[in-house]
């Protein structure tokens, strides 16, 4: 399974304590637009910034290929979106790997890609 940003941040929540027993019960993979997109976030406090460090030291980080860079060029060409989302759903399609994600409606129009959302509809962080 390659996790989506969405839900390695979601991991280091209180809230989503289940989340973290799920995402340990697989391989964790994730893309390299992950780690950019959660360490490069640009108000991460010290226990995030912490807590995803040690995250990234304990998972495979998948790097950006000219094929999968290929792949993300041709989904951006079919749909708009989020730059990080299509390297990260290329990627997925790329490594036949499950897109693990909150937000799933960003990527169903990708027909090939397998999705999964292991957080309920009426879960959400509390701040």
């Amino acid at each position: 399974m390659l996790l989506d940003s969405n839900i390695v941040i979601y991991s280091a929540e209180p809230e989503y304590v289940e989340l973290s027993g799920y995402i340990r019960s697989e391989p964790r993979v994730v893309s390299i637009a992950s780690y950019i997109e959660v360490l490069g976030f640009h108000a991460l406090d010290e226990y995030h910034k912490r807590f995803f460090e040690g995250f990234f030291r304990s998972v495979e980080i998948l790097p950006l290929t000219t094929v999968i860079a290929d792949r993300a060029v041709e989904l951006r060409q079919q749909h708009r979106m989020d730059l990080g989302d299509a390297i990260i759903a290329a990627t997925a399609l790329e490594h036949s790997l499950t897109l693990v994600t909150r937000n799933t409606r960003d990527f169903r129009w990708i027909g090939n890609l397998d999705l999964h959302n292991p957080i309920p509809d009426d879960l959400t962080i509390q701040n």
